[in-house]
C-alpha cells in the first residue's frame, strides 16, 4: 500500500532547505560572475577609449564673450595642446551669468573627455555670489589643471589727484563717498579685486558696475569714475599708452612686464594680492586614463617657450607643471573658495 508523503517530515524538510541552499548558492556566484564579466567588459571598453583619446577634436568651453582675458588664455593654451594631442581643441564661448551658464554646459556634458571647460578665478566666488548655483565647482566636475595666473592692476583716471599709491589710502579715507570704483559687473575680476581694495582699506566707495570691462575702461579714461582694478590682459595697452594712471600691482611680488609699477605694500597700500587664475576642467566622472592625458598635455603646453612668452606679453605668467595637475588644482580651488566666501558674504552681495 502507498504511504502518504509527509512535507513536514525532517527529512524532507532538510533535503529541501539542501538544495534550496544550494541553488541560491548557484545564483549568487553566477550573479557575481556575470557581474564580474560586466566590470571587465565595462573597464575593457573604458580602457579601449582611454587609449584611442582623442579620435576626434576636443570642443573647449568658454563661459565668457570672445576676446576676453578668459578667451585670450583659452586659445593660446588650446593651440599648444591640440599639437600635443594630435587633435585640434575647437573654442566655443558660452557666455552669460557670471560664467556659470558656460559652466553649467559642461557639467551636464557626455563625461568621454571631449568637452572641456577652461574658467577663472569665478569657479571659486560662484558658490558665494549666487544661492541658486546648481552645482558644486568641488564635487561635480574633474580637475584637469591650472593654466596660468593673470596679475591685477589698480589703476586711475589720468586727473584723479593722488599722484601715487602713497598718497592713496589717506585720500580715499578723506574722500570716500566722492570716489567711484568701477568694475566690469558684479562677480567680474575687477569687482573682486574692488571689494578686497575696501575691505583692506577699511573704507567704502562708490563702486559702479558696468556691463564689461571695456565701458568701464572707456569711462576711466574718459575721467566719469576715478579708480578701477583689472586684469592686465585687459589694460595692457592702455597703461604702456599712458591713457590711465596706473597706482599698483595687486600681488606682492612686481609684474614682469610692469616693473616699474610698485606692488600695493610698496606704494603704501595693504599688502593685497588678487591673481586671477585660469584652470581647466572636465565634467565628472570622465575616465582617470583620460583626464591623465588631457593632464599631461597641459603640464606640456605650459613648459612651452611660445606660450609662456604669450603670456608674458600680457602681463600674465604660465603656471608650472606642478600646478598643471588635477590634485593641485583641487586643492587651489578649495583654498580660494574659503578665501573669498567671507569676503562676499561681508559684502552682502549676491550676482543672482
Amino acid at each position: 500500500m502507498l504511504r502518504r508523503l509527509d512535507l513536514a517530515q525532517p527529512y524532507f524538510h532538510s533535503n529541501s532547505v539542501s538544495v534550496m541552499n544550494f541553488l541560491a548558492s548557484v545564483s549568487r556566484t553566477l550573479l557575481s560572475q556575470a557581474k564580474l564579466g560586466i566590470a571587465i567588459l565595462l573597464t575593457s571598453a573604458t580602457v579601449a577609449q582611454a587609449q584611442d583619446f582623442p579620435s576626434r577634436p576636443i570642443t573647449v568651453i568658454v563661459p565668457f564673450s570672445a576676446g576676453g582675458p578668459t578667451d585670450k588664455v583659452a586659445r593660446d593654451i588650446a593651440q599648444i595642446m591640440g599639437k600635443q594631442l594630435q587633435k585640434p581643441l575647437i573654442i566655443e564661448n558660452a557666455a552669460g551669468a557670471g560664467g556659470t551658464i558656460g559652466t553649467k554646459k559642461v557639467v551636464l556634458a557626455k563625461n568621454d573627455g571631449y568637452t572641456v571647460l577652461i574658467h577663472h578665478i569665478g569657479m571659486a566666488t560662484a558658490p558665494s555670489l549666487y544661492r541658486h548655483l546648481g552645482f558644486d565647482p568641488l564635487k561635480d566636475l574633474e580637475m584637469v589643471g591650472e593654466i596660468a595666473d593673470v596679475p591685477m592692476v589698480l589703476l586711475g583716471a589720468k586727473a584723479f589727484p593722488p599722484a601715487s599709491a602713497n598718497e592713496l589710502p589717506a585720500y580715499l579715507k578723506a574722500n570716500a563717498s566722492n570716489i567711484s570704483l568701477a568694475n566690469a559687473g558684479i562677480g567680474s575680476a575687477s569687482h573682486l579685486c574692488g571689494l578686497l581694495l575696501q575691505s583692506a582699506l577699511q573704507t567704502e566707495l562708490t563702486t559702479v558696475p558696468y556691463k564689461g570691462t571695456a565701458p568701464a575702461l572707456s569711462d576711466l579714461m574718459g575721467g566719469q569714475v576715478n579708480l578701477m582694478c583689472d586684469q592686465t590682459t585687459n589694460v595692457s595697452g592702455q597703461i604702456k599708452s599712458g591713457a590711465v594712471k596706473p597706482y599698483a600691482a595687486m600681488q606682492t611680488q612686481r609684474i614682469q612686464a610692469f616693473k616699474d609699477i610698485p606692488t600695493a605694500q610698496e606704494g603704501g597700500l595693504p599688502p593685497i594680492e588678487v591673481k586671477i587664475w585660469h584652470a581647466m576642467y572636465a565634467p565628472k566622472g570622465t575616465p582617470a586614463a583620460i583626464i591623465d592625458k588631457l593632464s599631461a598635455a597641459l603640464q606640456a603646453a605650459v613648459q612651452e617657450p611660445g606660450f609662456k612668452s604669450k603670456m608674458a606679453d600680457l602681463g600674465a605668467q604660465a603656471v608650472t607643471p606642478a600646478r598643471a595637475q588635477p590634485a593641485s588644482l583641487r586643492t587651489h580651488l578649495g583654498h580660494e573658495i574659503d578665501k573669498w566666501t567671507p569676503i562676499i558674504k561681508k559684502a552682502g552681495i549676491y550676482a543672482d
